[in-house]
């Protein structure tokens, strides 16, 4: 019978408190984690598209935000809530957690568990993100936000198929923009949520993620409006001289939609 395709994380040593023990309370201890996935799909079809598998971030993320969640007298029920983050991704089949205390022996004292389904409830790896349509003369925002970059002022060629070619466009906006507030580009939903998680600004360049959605549209706000639907973020702030008309959310949503006037 065939294996599944796996991912994995080894040896990801972190200090933390915990432990039931009245001599563990005040103090870290540093614990080790190994984190080993079965994919529901193989890797092969992924057309070496980072979209289309189960990023190694998860795997981080599960254990950052399963620590977050409370603090732990045993390494059992850490293990449990680490395997049900994970299991709520849909490429996760099954997930093998071990959690090893380093500190309480001579060697390693742990605990290995096997998982199909989550047995706690999972929190979920999201992060709160917002959204901004640029500008000229607007600085680099701080935090979770996805810059979609303004429209270039340059003559576009004729012929063909216009709107990739103005998603092209954009693209090229998107790395002359990062480099000038020194930036990182991000091209895939991967990179995006990546970036979220870790509370830094993004410049998006469309192309790759919104060639094959035409609901996307091709001009910043459009796009801009359709990655805060995908992203299920609550703000969009658009870069916007005082007089000019701010950009009405699409009917039914729920986004804040904002004004920042350029320096």
């Amino acid at each position: 019978m065939e294996q599944p395709d796996r991912i994995f994380l080894r040896d990801h040593v972190l200090s933390v408190e915990i432990g039931a023990f009245q001599s563990e309370r005040g103090t870290k201890q540093r614990l080790r984690f190994n984190v080993t996935v079965d994919l529901r799909e193989g890797v092969s079809g992924a057309q070496d598209h980072v979209d289309e598998v189960l990023s190694y971030d998860v795997l981080t993320q599960a254990v950052d935000v399963a620590l977050a969640d409370q603090r732990y007298n045993l390494v059992e029920t850490l293990a449990e809530k680490i395997a049900a983050e994970v299991l709520v991704h849909p490429r996760a089949a099954r997930v093998d957690v071990t959690v090893e205390k380093l500190d309480r022996g001579p060697g390693a004292l742990g605990v290995s568990i096997s998982r199909h389904r989550g047995r706690v409830e999972a929190t979920g790896v999201q992060a709160p993100v917002a959204i901004q349509v640029h500008a000229a003369g607007s600085v680099a925002p701080k935090g979770a936000v996805i810059l979609v970059p303004k429209a270039p002022d340059l003559p576009l060629p004729v012929g063909g198929d216009a709107r990739r070619i103005k998603l092209l466009a954009l693209d090229q906006a998107a790395w002359a923009l990062a480099g000038q507030l020194g930036l990182e580009i991000a091209e895939t939903r991967t990179e995006l949520e990546a970036a979220a998680q870790m509370r830094q600004p993004v410049v998006w360049a469309p192309a790759r993620l919104a060639a094959d959605a035409p609901e996307a549209g091709e001009t910043p706000q459009s796009l801009g409006f359709w990655l805060a639907s995908r992203f299920g973020a609550r703000r969009i702030d658009f870069v916007l001289a005082p007089d000019a008309a701010l950009p009405v959310a699409p009917a039914g949503s729920d986004l804040v939609v904002g004004r920042l006037v350029p320096a």
